[in-house]
């Protein structure tokens, strides 16, 4: 694989930037770590002269590189052959498959979020879920690779996964045909008076995706937008220039966000520049709709457009993560994945952790397992060993999300008799019409 084509990879999943190794202090071992690699040798050497079979030398430096990065934090890893090549596969073109971010979390495969619209999204697998067998085998304490791989395959081909969901006593067979997974970044439609923007993921050109298709919905409307809803649930993350353009559209100045690292170097501030001639919805009243599934580049712009006051946050908390990852080349085969920097929002609110808490939290009423998803939800802070936010965070205050709301008690089946599929977005809609209609601005509560 070229380095360069995986340059463009690496801004699909957390606007990772690429380090060259030379940089990287891989030319030299720091003599004061001469015991400890002593050691590493020593049982490298044991390994291969006592062990009951046959280890390859490979395999026991690829074992130790990842035991080391993985006593890091979930998000720095080894890269190399298939975990590179499925990095590069998420941007060079649609892939078949199921359409699930996942991670390995414990030992099994865990659902960050299933993409929306993908055969997993329709089959009905949701984040949290925890796949324990692929077509009835076991699949723990094995590579996410390997996993990866066996759920990708011909379109029209079928997998059964068995799914554990927290909160049910027993796991459950669901059988998904693979599709071509191929999703717009961005797609857009004009709701009575209100202009919906759904941001599927941050690739390539998702700011002037968007600031076309506000264009396109003034039209459609007449020029008379009662709202827009900018629509980042489930979206895992992307791009960190897409995230600040996208965010730009709707600021005329300030930060955006900063990023901050142990090295200076890895310092950076982002400011709105007027790149699209100021707001493209000039002062229309936003509504940013986010979940326990809107990650990184989505955490970005609520946060920049909720410090602003640009937009109201509506929803649940966010997914927390709030970390940069650099990419480092090894050799033309392989990479390091190094967490190196902390995102911050204008106010210096870092979202690890913690994410981002609406200004109106709204449940999905509409998902009939809603309740025992929003406790069972499954976000950075659940992670084992995730970075810790420099703040300490309550704990009881990050589960405020979970307590009912008593303004919010129907139920699937009532919300389903109405016609509303999706209550959120009806809630965000019907928010910003009745402010149109009174001439009132979207309040945020005291």
């Amino acid at each position: 694989m070229k380095f360069a084509s995986l340059a463009r990879a690496t801004m699909l999943v957390s606007a990772v930037a690429l380090i060259p190794a030379a940089t990287a202090g891989l030319a030299a071992v720091d003599g004061r770590s001469g015991a400890q690699f002593g050691k590493l040798v020593a049982i490298y050497r044991l390994v291969q002269e006592n062990y009951v079979d046959d280890v390859k030398g490979d395999d026991l430096i690829k074992g130790a590189i990842s035991g080391m990065l993985s006593s890091l934090d979930p998000h720095s890893s080894y890269l190399d052959g298939a975990s590179l090549q499925r990095l590069e596969t998420m941007i060079d073109g649609s892939y078949s498959g199921l359409g699930l971010s996942v991670i390995m979390d414990d030992g099994a495969v865990k659902v960050i979020s299933p993409f929306r619209g993908s055969p997993a999204d329709k089959a009905g697998i949701k984040a949290g879920d925890f796949i324990t067998h692929l077509d009835g085998v076991l699949y723990f304490e094995r590579e996410l690779d390997e996993a990866v791989a066996k759920m990708r395959g011909k379109a029209g081909t079928s997998i059964t996964l068995t799914v554990f969901r927290p909160g049910r006593s027993d796991p459950f067979d669901v059988t998904v045909t693979r599709g071509i997974i191929d999703l717009e970044p961005v797609t857009s439609a004009l709701k009575d008076s209100v202009g919906v923007i759904t941001i599927n993921e941050f690739s390539r050109d998702v700011g002037n995706d968007v600031n076309a298709a506000v264009k396109t919905l003034r039209a459609q409307a007449s020029g008379k937008l009662s709202g827009l809803v900018l629509d980042l649930r489930s979206n895992p993350g992307g791009s960190l220039d897409e995230a600040v353009a996208l965010s730009d559209l709707f600021l005329e100045k300030g930060d955006i966000v900063s990023q901050r690292g142990r090295l200076a170097s890895e310092n950076e501030f982002y400011e709105a520049e007027t790149v699209f001639d100021g707001d493209v919805a000039k002062g229309i009243p936003l509504v940013v709709l986010i979940d326990a599934g809107s990650a990184s580049a989505s955490e970005i712009v609520a946060g920049a457009l909720q410090d602003h006051k640009r937009a109201v946050v509506m929803g649940e908390r966010s997914f927390g993560k709030g970390s940069v990852q650099s990419l480092i080349g090894l050799d033309r085969n392989s990479a390091v994945k190094l967490t190196t920097a902390r995102y911050y929002t204008p106010d210096g609110h870092s979202v690890q952790e913690g994410g981002i808490e609406p200004d109106i939290r709204v449940p999905q009423l509409s998902d009939p397992d809603a309740r025992l998803r929003a406790e069972r939800a499954i976000r950075e802070s659940d992670l084992r060993g995730h970075l810790i936010n420099e703040i300490a965070l309550d704990d009881k205050q990050l589960e405020t999300d979970k307590q009912d709301d008593p303004r919010f008690r129907m139920t699937a089946d009532e919300l389903k008799a109405r016609g509303i599929e999706d209550f959120q977005l009806h809630y965000a809609i019907e928010t910003l019409k009745r402010a149109a209609l009174h001439g009132t601005s979207v309040a945020r509560p005291k």
